[in-house]
């Protein structure tokens, strides 16, 4: 399917903007990078079916380092994960990394294949708890599935990511894939992964939630 001429111009406004972020000279020594992001999530997060270094954590980093935030980031996600198997991972990346923010991005898969949302809800539950105890702070990232799945399911289960958020006081990004979906060209031949053209939308989603956290995190600090 062709693209159309607005979004590729948006496209290489963003490829332009990539490539000066990567192409310029680190502006942060290893000294002042002093706090760790991880990204906790699924294939979403994890590059699936592209290069990593074209995924939006990756953009992120780069970001990241660009504007001089003394961040480096750790991409904890694996294709296929479900909010099961990140919970049995999640207490050993909380040792190994030691992150002061975590975005949380499961329960995809869950949705995918039909799981009880009580299940998703209380391991999602756990994790923030996991999460915040090892003194990390939480940036949650909402999906949403098909609407094949029915309403009966894919209502609640939207709606699950932000009564958690409010029940937690977490920061929230209602949907990581927000006006993706809708462009068809910009969707995997599953339909259900971004292509990397894609992967600065993402970014642009996430971002806005998450450079609030990390401007009060700089203030709390000075």
């Amino acid at each position: 399917m062709a693209f159309t001429l607005d979004t590729m111009k948006s496209l290489l406004l963003r490829l332009l903007v990539y490539c000066a972020a990567v192409l310029a000279p680190s502006l942060i020594s290893a000294a002042t990078v002093d706090h760790t992001l991880m990204v906790f999530g699924d294939s979403l997060s994890a590059a699936y079916g592209i290069s990593e270094e074209q995924g939006w954590v990756t953009l992120l980093a780069n970001k990241l380092t660009a504007d001089e935030w003394p961040y480096r980031v750790i991409n904890g996600s694996v294709s296929g994960e479900t909010s099961t198997g990140g919970l049995s991972r999640l207490p050993a990346m909380l040792d190994s990394y030691e992150p002061d923010l975590v975005i949380l991005e499961l329960g995809g898969n869950d949705g995918l294949r039909g799981l009880p949302l009580e299940i998703l809800e209380q391991n999602l539950v756990k994790m923030v708890d996991l999460i915040q105890q090892a003194g990390a702070t939480v940036l949650l990232i909402g999906i949403q599935i098909p609407p094949n799945y029915g309403a009966r399911y894919t209502v609640p289960f939207f709606q699950l990511y932000e009564e958690l958020a409010s029940e937690k006081g977490l920061a929230l990004v209602p949907f990581l894939i927000e006006g993706i979906p809708q462009q068809p060209e910009l969707m995997q031949n599953d339909g259900i992964h971004p292509r990397a053209e894609a992967q600065f939308m993402i970014l642009d989603n996430v971002w806005g939630s998450l450079e609030p956290m990390l401007i009060r995190s700089r203030r709390n600090a000075n």
